[in-house]
């Protein structure tokens, strides 16, 4: 690994650098094994990088449920923890287990599999999805969605142009062009009659109709007339809409403006702020109206983590607080919003990360980079990919 302060080499797991003294952030708590490269094939390491399955495949995934997808011979298969084979590379694609089962593709067809490698569903259907609330999304041969249950029952007849995964125990469904709801029995709780349909938030969907947006509430009423131009979900109580003269406020779960239609553009509230347009410029808002943050950036992005990136008319990026204090300095040619305690920078067309108070938590050498998930980032290194942890350190050798 890499001092993020002189650049020195130091060894991997170091809580401080031997040569100038900076204390190093700890390790972020990652999978026990972890994707590592040797030149052009992948196996798994320990925190330590010692090998503990060999790297014989052409690619692997992170482990998830006890189990990681490698990639042999253009096929797809599962390693456990100690290296086995437990489900042979013989798919053509195969997805993260959900609810106990993975998708997989097997000679152009779709079906699912159990932990033990066992066919659980025949692979028999064009199209398929993970599984959600105890059911999953199949097409039929006719070319319609329905829903089969883990034993493969076809729960929900396959009679739907389409269909969307459950959520809350409702899931949407297109029938001659038009959207509902179904419960999980299949009963059509929603009617089929909107142009377009979201998913339930804070209880109540985002629904069109005759070319204006409304919302209705899980019993099918209409909580909230059509009446808007463009609205989006409800978040933290409020959903922006596009008011009669083209600008954008918000409404209550009442349909109340609780924020009156005011702005060029608006997102959705994050963390108690939302980003606003005004004039060109960019600024937040709280859930009261107020401006929280003046519309002074020439470019802006939600709020995560307590800090939300922002870009000045240098079009250096940097980021500001909730109260609007530049906590990190506008520096950056490029900067994506924190994840897992850091954020992904760009400076002179490399990528590191930085933590949040602004530190380098590890330099910018690399061709690409992309968010920590779970303590590790894929990352590009001359042109080779590869993952690191939090501290930098790298899991693979050339």
């Amino acid at each position: 690994m890499l001092c993020p302060s002189c650049g020195k080499t130091i060894p991997d797991g170091s809580t401080f650098c031997p040569g100038c003294g900076t204390k190093l952030a700890s390790a972020k708590k990652v999978a026990a094994l972890i994707p590592y490269r040797q030149r052009d094939k992948w196996g798994f390491c320990d925190r330590d990088r010692k090998m503990e399955v060999p790297a014989l495949y052409h690619s692997v995934d992170p482990f998830s449920n006890g189990l990681a997808r490698v990639h042999l011979d253009g096929k797809v298969g599962f390693v456990d923890a100690r290296g086995n084979m437990t489900i042979p590379a013989v798919y053509d694609n195969a997805d993260d287990f959900c609810e106990g089962l993975a998708r997989v593709k097997l000679n152009g067809e779709y079906g699912y599999i159990d932990t033990k490698g066992n066919m659980a569903i025949p692979a028999v259907y064009d199209g398929a999805d993970s599984f959600a609330e105890g059911l999953a999304r199949v097409m039929g041969l006719n070319d319609k969605w329905g829903f089969v249950d883990a034993r493969g029952n076809m729960t929900i007849p396959a009679v739907y142009d389409g269909a969307l995964p459950f959520r809350d125990g409702l899931a949407r469904v297109n029938l001659n062009g038009k959207w509902g709801f179904v419960d999980t029995k299949g009963n059509m709780i929603i009617p089929a009659i909107y142009d377009n349909a979201d998913d339930f938030c804070e209880d109540l969907a985002r629904v069109n109709l005759n070319g204006k947006w409304g919302f209705v509430d899980a019993k099918g009423n209409m909580a909230i007339p059509a009446v808007y131009d463009g609205a989006d979900s409800f978040a933290e109580g409020l959903a922006r809409v596009i008011g009669l003269n083209d600008e954008w406020g918000f409404i209550d779960t009442k349909g109340n403006m609780a924020i009156p239609a005011v702005y060029d553009g608006a997102d959705s509230f994050a963390e108690g702020l939302a980003r606003v347009e005004l004039n060109g410029e960019y600024g937040y808002i709280d859930t009261k109206g107020n401006i929280a943050i003046p519309a002074v950036y020439h470019g802006a992005d939600s709020f995560a983590e307590g800090l939300a990136r922002v870009v000045r008319r240098n079009d250096k990026w940097g980021f500001v607080d909730t109260k609007g204090n530049m906590a990190i300095p506008a520096v950056y040619d490029w900067a994506h919003a924190f994840a897992e305690g850091l954020a992904l920078v760009k400076l002179n067309e490399r990528y590191g990360f930085i933590d949040a108070k602004g530190n380098i938590a590890i330099l910018a050498v690399y061709d690409r980079a992309d968010d920590f998930s779970e303590g590790l980032a894929p990352a590009r290194l001359n042109g080779k990919c590869g993952y690191i942890d939090t501290t930098g350190t790298q899991y693979w050798e050339d």
